[in-house]
């Protein structure tokens, strides 16, 4: 029977990859990493909506193969962003499990914050070989995983340096002209596809800004109602889906290069549509915004969770998210028109989970419940 809600979507995406892989053989196998961060962080999410105790299972499986007995993380590259983000799913396996295991696997994780480089505005660098550059993926890898150990652990001068890192990279990244933000940003202005004034890459790539305002609304959850640093990343978040929801297309997705839609070798991009239409109605849930923008923007979540359903395919009893971008550097316009894209890659069906349940806890709060 075909799903009707999202949270029914989301179970049908988990089950999916569940026969697909058993958790230790998530891709990259063995490997400590975002792309199983990202997914199973939508797959816990569907947990808690669902009550499913084999999701919250799968979970365990993938990280206690990941980390070893003592809470080490088995293999990472140490110092990279991309590879702490997945230290999010120890908080609530430390919830749920109470191993001791998980809280040292997330002390060594957050350890790493102590050799990250920093750019010379205080930016963290994205990977170690990548001088001086900030990427906006970092602010979802990182951020979520900060703010969270800073307010459990109460570590103010790691809360502290979440909303720096977060108007750092709004400075650097912001395009006045749209309003939207630009995949990275080079200090030294000296990468290949730096701008040689301004030092930022010339597109603007979905995915990437995607990551923003659901990190920023992650983060803001573990500030306390009132105090100026939720208000602060409250308050960019909304600057970025300000400016997002003006480019959203008319059947409700928007485009891999987000600003350029009328390009006819464009197209339409399901990670960075799951990412907005997220962050669009946490927004909405949450109070940040009220009265008829509350209205629109629930509207603009709806259309693009829409659009994205109306583009999914089935291989029998597997749903097939499509029209997902693979992992990408940082390119001109033509580099990511030209990216391939996969189904049910871990990006696309953690965005796809992530945006289910966003909508969910949406159609709830307006049915009242």
């Amino acid at each position: 029977m075909k799903p009707t809600k999202p949270i029914d979507w989301a179970k049908a995406a988990v089950d999916t990859m569940m026969r697909t892989y058993d958790a230790p053989d998530l891709p990259p196998k063995g490997r400590f990493l975002y792309h199983q961060g990202v997914f199973l962080s939508g797959v816990w999410q569907t947990a808690l909506l669902s009550g499913d105790e084999r999701y919250f299972q799968y979970v365990k499986d993938w990280v206690d193969s990941a980390i070893s007995p003592d809470g080490e993380i088995i293999d990472y590259y140490h110092g990279d962003i991309d590879d702490m983000q997945a230290g999010i799913l120890l908080f609530g396996l430390l919830d749920r499990y109470g191993d001791a295991k998980y809280k040292k696997a997330l002390d060594n994780d957050l350890a790493q914050l102590n050799h990250l480089p920093k750019g010379p505005t205080g930016g963290y660098w994205h990977k170690m070989r990548y001088n001086g550059q900030m990427w906006l993926d970092g602010l979802y890898m990182l951020g979520p995983l900060m703010s969270e150990y800073a307010e459990r652990f109460d570590n103010p001068e790691m809360a502290k340096e979440v909303v720096f890192q977060a108007q750092e990279m709004y400075r650097r990244t912001l395009n006045p002209k749209t309003g939207l933000l630009i995949h990275a940003w080079d200090a030294r202005k000296l990468t290949p596809w730096a701008d040689p004034e301004t030092g930022q890459a010339p597109e603007h790539w979905g995915r990437s800004i995607g990551w923003v305002p659901v990190a920023l609304l992650d983060d803001a959850d573990h500030y306390p109602d009132g105090s100026p640093e939720k208000a602060e990343l409250v308050e960019l978040a909304l600057k970025v889906l300000r400016a997002v929801v003006k480019y959203q297309s008319p059947e409700g997705r928007w485009y891999q290069v987000v600003d350029k839609g009328d390009q006819p070798d464009n197209w339409l991009e399901n990670s960075c549509s799951s990412l907005f239409a997220a962050a669009l109605a946490k927004a909405v849930v949450k109070g940040y915004v009220t009265g008829d923008e509350a209205k629109a923007w629930a509207a603009a979540a709806q259309r693009g969770y829409q659009g994205v359903i109306n583009s999914l395919e089935w291989q029998g009893d597997d749903l097939q998210v499509g029209n997902v971008c693979i992992g990408t550097g940082v390119g001109d316009y033509q580099f990511y028109i030209d990216r391939p894209v996969h189904a049910n890659d871990l990006h696309g069906v953690g965005a796809f989970l992530l945006m289910c349940a966003e909508l969910q806890r949406l159609t709830d709060c307006q049915n009242g419940q």
